[in-house]
C-alpha cells in the first residue's frame, strides 16, 4: 500500500510560486519546445501547472500534448535552434486541434539573434501570444527549488501575466475580444 501524499489546500502552492490572480486556481500545462527550455522551471512558478515535458511527434493515436483540455504555455529558449523547435511544435499542437495560448521565450541572458527574432515573429498569428520571460539571475543563484528563489517584482508580475493570458485565450483566438492574438506581448526588463 502507497503513502498518501498531502493535498495542497486550495490557493497553497510552493513559496515562491504565483497561484493565479483573483483566487482562480485552474491548472495549465507548460511544454517545452526543446529540452533545457525552461519548462519546469517555469511549471513550478506557475503553480497550479501540469509540466508536460517536451513536444512530441505526433503519430496515429498519439498527440503531440496530452492537455486535457487545459490552456497550453509553450516554453523555448531565445536561440534560432530553438525558434525553429517552436514553429515545429506549435505545428505538431495544431496540426491535431490543440492551440498555443501563451508562448513563453526564455532568455539565457543574452541578446536574441536577429533570426530567432524572425522566427518568433511568424509565430505571432498562431499563438495567443509571445511573452518574452528575461533572464532572472536569482533563479541561477537559488539554490533550493525555482519556487523559493527570491523573483524581483516585475518577474512575479510576469509570470502572474503568463497565467492570466493562458486562462484568458484557453480556448483560442476567438476565445479573446478584439482578437489580441494577433499581436505580440513583448515583455523586456
Amino acid at each position: 500500500m502507497r503513502p498518501m501524499q498531502a493535498q495542497p489546500r486550495p490557493g497553497a502552492g510552493p513559496p515562491g510560486a504565483v497561484t493565479g490572480t483573483g483566487g482562480d486556481l485552474r491548472e495549465i500545462a507548460v511544454v517545452g519546445a526543446h529540452g533545457g527550455a525552461g519548462t519546469t522551471t517555469l511549471a513550478v512558478l506557475l503553480h497550479p501547472a501540469w509540466d508536460l515535458g517536451v513536444v512530441r511527434r505526433p503519430s496515429r493515436g498519439r498527440p503531440a500534448v496530452s492537455a486535457a483540455g487545459r490552456p497550453i504555455t509553450l516554453v523555448a529558449r531565445n536561440t534560432a535552434s530553438a525558434a525553429a523547435r517552436a514553429t515545429a511544435a506549435v505545428n505538431a499542437i495544431s496540426w491535431q486541434g490543440g492551440y498555443v495560448a501563451v508562448l513563453a521565450i526564455v532568455s539565457d541572458g543574452l541578446p536574441e539573434p536577429a533570426a530567432a527574432a524572425y522566427r518568433f515573429q511568424l509565430l505571432v498569428a498562431r499563438v495567443g501570444v509571445i511573452t518574452r520571460v528575461p533572464f532572472i539571475p536569482s533563479l541561477r543563484a537559488a539554490d533550493g527549488p525555482p519556487a523559493q528563489a527570491d523573483l524581483p517584482r516585475r518577474a512575479r508580475r510576469l509570470i502572474a501575466g503568463i497565467r492570466a493570458d493562458a486562462l484568458r485565450r484557453s480556448a483560442g483566438p476567438a476565445s479573446s475580444p478584439a482578437n489580441p492574438s494577433r499581436r505580440s506581448r513583448l515583455t523586456c526588463p
